[in-house]
């Protein structure tokens, strides 16, 4: 199951792709392909094969993977918090 997607997270990452949008782009491409070479790879292929603009694909891709991935985080945290 997915977990759900904060606003606070969404915004969080709105922020920083909207600072600097190709460089966040590039950021991601790294990271993506060191975390999970294969979803890398399937953005990278998925994006080729459209007649949309590959970057924005891309952009979507990567943005959606890490709002997923910090949301899970969040969850985590929730989950195991002790007082």
């Amino acid at each position: 199951m997915l977990p759900v997607i904060t606003e606070e997270v969404a915004q969080s990452v709105f922020d920083e792709i909207f600072t600097d949008m190709p460089a966040w782009r590039k950021k991601m491409i790294h990271y993506i392909k060191d975390e999970n070479p294969e979803i890398n790879t399937a953005i990278i292929e998925a994006a080729s094969k459209t007649d949309l603009d590959p970057k924005a694909i891309a952009l979507g891709a990567y943005m959606s993977y890490i709002m997923v991935e910090m949301a899970d985080k969040e969850n985590d945290l929730l989950m195991n918090y002790t007082e």
